[in-house]
């Protein structure tokens, strides 16, 4: 039996992408945006949808957010070449609009194929669109930046860079996120995810937790365990949050 190696599984993966009508968007979309980085990263980081730099030049994140994104990997250590960036929507809505349901149906075995393709250690999502596939209950104001481990794959949940460039009030919030996200890395790849709080997210509630170990708040954030209720990927169940792409 001939092997088919990760480069030739994406190949496809990204014609069949760019070749898709599976909902209305093929209809308006300029070019498709499959996502783009090593197909061996440790970190994935998936936004929401294309924006109107992205549909022309079919790449993630190259507009004004994605140069944000750029500084921010920095204070992570981090460089564009060495993560995988993708999108949950692989075309661009209509005037920036929010993601409808049957568009994110649509697109969701894609986003499964890249995730077991790139296998990554660190999943980190921008903006709530991306969070609520993994925490379809919760409020970005209140689980940004706090790592959680689910299907013992480690989340992050962050704020998208769209949202510091509307408010400015977060961008310091998100630089210190991301300055936190390097020592979640490090503990992911040592496979230190062990010692963690057990959390339930929710809208309506406060973070429950027992206590962590004294030390892990001086080592780093920690990486916890996560309860998940609701039904992944429903972004209607989560925060009314400001359309945000790019």
């Amino acid at each position: 039996m001939i092997a088919v190696t990760k480069e030739e599984r994406a190949r496809e993966l990204y014609d069949l992408i760019r070749a898709c009508r599976m909902c209305a968007l093929a209809e308006t979309r300029t070019r498709a945006v499959p996502g783009e980085g090593p197909l061996d990263a440790d970190v994935m980081f998936i936004g929401e949808a294309p924006g109107m730099h992205e549909d022309q030049q079919g790449r993630p994140f190259v507009g004004a957010a994605g140069q944000f994104l750029t500084e921010l990997l920095a204070e992570a250590g981090l460089r564009r070449d060495e993560v995988y960036i993708c999108n949950v929507l692989k075309c661009r809505p209509p005037g920036n609009r929010d993601p409808l349901p049957g568009e994110i149906a649509a697109c969701a075995e894609y986003l499964d194929l890249q995730i077991d393709l790139v296998d990554p250690l660190v999943i980190v999502t921008l903006g709530r669109f991306s969070m609520a596939r993994w925490f379809p209950q919760a409020a970005i104001s209140r689980i940004h930046g706090r790592p959680a481990t689910v299907d013992g794959r480690v989340i992050v949940p962050m704020y998208h860079p769209a949202a510091a460039l509307r408010q400015a009030n977060l961008r310091e919030v998100m630089v210190e996120d991301f300055r936190r996200l390097a020592e979640v890395i490090a503990r992911a790849r040592s496979g230190a995810t062990a010692a963690v709080e057990r959390v339930r997210w929710s809208d309506d509630t406060q973070k429950t937790h027992s206590a962590a170990p004294a030390e892990e708040a001086v080592q780093g954030p920690p990486i916890e365990d996560a309860s998940i209720s609701g039904a992944a990927g429903d972004p209607g169940t989560g925060p009314q949050q400001i359309p945000l792409f790019e």
